[in-house]
């Protein structure tokens, strides 16, 4: 099976080691790729011991278990990363998660900070963040133009009336 993270390998070489605690993620990006992972697998226990120690009672496990379950995970992006690398003892990683819940498409994106503590990386939190402009690429239809449905009638006189 290819890893969910997106990097292209095999989950028993990239984020499987991290899941089942064998070995530790040495960047920022490395955990969040192995969470991003655990939610695909189901692993809420992987995702709760990488939660930052003094924040983790605030997850409510059933909610993220239903959320982990109930979803179609489709794809992991990274979009940027700040510091986070093995030397360092913070981190922010910007990414889009991308899933279906119940036939719909959602792309979650958010900029999530990370702290190394003794050697070993958490989430701490993270914030959402807007997608990019819808950015139309059909032809605004005219006042004066057909009305789209068909009906014969300018588009002023049909679903252009206000």
């Amino acid at each position: 099976m290819t890893c969910p993270c997106g990097k292209g390998a095999s989950l028993e070489t990239c984020c499987g080691p991290f899941i089942d605690g064998t070995k530790r993620p040495a960047t920022a990006e490395d955990l969040m790729r192995s969470r991003y992972t655990a939610f695909a697998t189901n692993n809420v226990d992987y995702i709760l011991d990488t939660h930052d120690p003094e924040r983790v009672g605030e997850i409510d496990r059933k909610n993220t278990e239903a959320w982990a379950k109930d979803s179609e995970w489709l794809g992991f992006e990274l979009v940027s990363s700040e510091k986070g690398g093995e030397d360092d003892d913070a981190g922010v990683i910007e990414f889009v998660a991308k899933y279906k819940v119940k036939g719909l498409a959602i792309d979650h994106r958010e900029r999530a900070i990370f702290r190394k503590q003794d050697g070993r990386w958490y989430f701490v939190d993270g914030q959402m963040v807007g997608g990019p402009p819808v950015r139309r690429t059909e032809p605004r239809i005219g006042r004066n133009d057909p009305c789209h449905c068909g009906s014969g009638k300018k588009y002023k006189k049909c679903h252009g009336a206000a």
